[in-house]
């Protein structure tokens, strides 16, 4: 195939990335379905929480187990898989709520279709980044960005799909939430989307570069790649771990919970003569409204940062997330920014931050370890993802108070981090 054509060849791949990970990335409208489960179910805070930190959980370990799977079977096969899981377990997830079954749900949205999302995620990461030497920080940025607008799409329809399937009998008495035929259709446009976007899927040939690109002196050359073995015995590789575990650890503490905190700070502004099922439904709306548009930023985010890290490097960009996160965390806790609205930009701005480091990341990585094990390198280092989905979301249900504090605290210690990070050597240097 002309270069010409490879060149062709790259950008649609890219393209069906942005659609997979649009898809991948509606897990993130989490919390527009948790208060309908509650209501319907009488299921607790914590107990509901949880299928959100299993989904966390499952996610950075099936994007280290996918990572390998790219790496030894290509990355249609690990895609389309990926695509299966994560209708089917959508699907399922309905089930369990049409069943009033939290278990059902559980094993559903929480493992089947967390397997399927985490497989789905690593692919086009790994396949990209060798696509893209030459612009390994802006494409990754494409291609996650998607993963984060998602949840823009889930928190714009899903809340209005919820009401219209909503049941309620003669007495007055809630007999579906309209969770489960929300789901129902959701997972199978899932099923049809990603698995299709996964026929794009291919690696580049061996050794192809784009036309007129050298790479830099700086990073690490395919021929000269790190081993998935050989990379985590370096500090630096358990160092990105941390910067990735303590940047998504507090932003998935606050998605879980951005629904409930922006319809709490929206509650004073609604006319008092709003009440009962009216109240309901306006305060979902606004909190669904925070979600999506904080979605778009957690996506533009991801695109803004990574971008940026081209120019100034991944660890600025780190250090530069990290230090202002840290301040508006304290500044909310304090609540010296009582406003739903003036929220809502910050909201924006945290998401952008959190997605920022989804982007960057992998093309940290890349720089410090090479592009030629990447799946399997970059794939593992998401079990810091994983660690994260349980802390977050644990942290701001079980501690309300103190949560934005203790957030605060660990984007201080991946400040700390980021200061004294220093590149490996190369391999063979």
């Amino acid at each position: 195939m002309s270069n010409e054509n490879l060149e062709k060849k790259r950008w649609l791949i890219a393209i069906a990335a942005i659609v997979m990970q649009l898809c991948l990335g509606t897990v993130y409208a989490w919390s527009v379905f948790k208060k309908p489960l509650m209501n319907m179910h009488g299921w607790g805070e914590t107990q509901t929480q949880i299928t959100f930190m299993i989904v966390m959980g499952v996610v950075g370990c099936a994007a280290a187990f996918g990572g390998t799977l790219v790496d030894k079977k290509g990355p249609k096969f690990v895609a389309s898989l990926g695509g299966i899981m994560f209708g089917a377990g959508t699907l399922i997830a309905g089930l369990g709520d049409q069943l009033g079954n939290i278990y059902v749900l559980y094993l559903g949205f929480g493992v089947i279709a967390a397997l399927g999302n985490g497989f789905g995620y690593v692919t086009p990461i790994a396949t990209l980044i060798r696509w893209f030497p030459d612009k390994r920080g802006l494409v990754t940025g494409l291609a996650v960005m998607g993963f984060g607008a998602g949840a823009f799409f889930m928190g714009q329809i899903a809340p209005f799909m919820i009401l219209a399937f909503k049941k309620v009998d003669a007495a007055g008495v809630v007999t579906a939430s309209g969770v489960a035929n929300t789901w129902y259709i959701w997972g199978i446009i899932f099923l049809v989307l990603v698995t299709g976007a996964a026929q794009f899927y291919k690696n580049p040939p061996a050794g192809w570069l784009p036309a007129g690109f050298s790479p830099a002196k700086s990073t690490v050359s395919a021929a000269d790649s790190y081993q998935f073995g050989e990379a985590v015995k370096k500090p630096q590789w358990w160092m990105l771990w941390a910067m990735l575990f303590l940047n998504v650890s507090a932003g998935l503490g606050l998605i879980s919970q951005l629904s409930p905190i922006s319809q709490d700070l929206y509650k004073p502004l609604v006319d008092a003569s709003v009440t009962g099922e009216e109240l309901v439904k306006v305060l979902a709306v606004a909190g669904g409204t925070v979600v999506a548009i904080s979605a778009i930023f957690n996506g533009l985010g991801r695109l803004f940062w990574a971008s940026v890290s081209d120019k100034i490097g991944r660890r600025g960009v780190f250090m530069t997330m990290f230090a202002t996160q840290a301040v508006l965390y304290i500044l909310v806790g304090m609540k010296l920014i009582p406003s739903y609205y003036v929220f809502a930009g910050i909201a924006c701005y945290l998401l952008a931050c959190y997605g920022g480091g989804f982007a960057t990341m992998p093309a940290f990585a890349a720089d410090a370890f090479g592009p030629g094990y990447i799946g399997k390198v970059y794939g593992f280092m998401l079990t810091a993802w994983s660690a994260a989905g349980l802390v977050g979301p644990f942290v701001f249900a079980q501690f309300k108070e103190q949560a934005l504090y203790i957030a605060a605290t660990l984007l201080v210690v991946g400040l700390l981090i980021a200061i004294v990070y220093k590149a490996p050597t190369h391999k063979h240097a």
